[in-house]
């Protein structure tokens, strides 16, 4: 879903930036290249911004190591 038509802004690419601690859409525009310019998106990027924070870490599937028993 576009959060921002002016800059093109994705949910999804909203969201990676909040997991990186921005909290605010002004700065997280600015992590992502931008800034706002009619700003009629901003109360909606908060709401995103805000949502990802309430969720639970997400876990790095890359990271996690499985040691699975030898064969006899």
């Amino acid at each position: 879903m576009i959060v921002c038509v002016c800059n093109a802004i994705r949910e999804d690419e909203l969201r990676a930036v909040a997991r990186q601690g921005e909290s605010e859409p002004v700065c997280a525009y600015k992590a992502l290249g931008c800034e706002p310019i009619c700003g009629c998106c901003l109360d909606y990027a908060q709401e995103v911004i805000d949502d990802e924070h309430k969720r639970p870490a997400r876990r790095n599937r890359s990271s996690v190591v499985v040691n699975f028993p030898r064969a006899a």
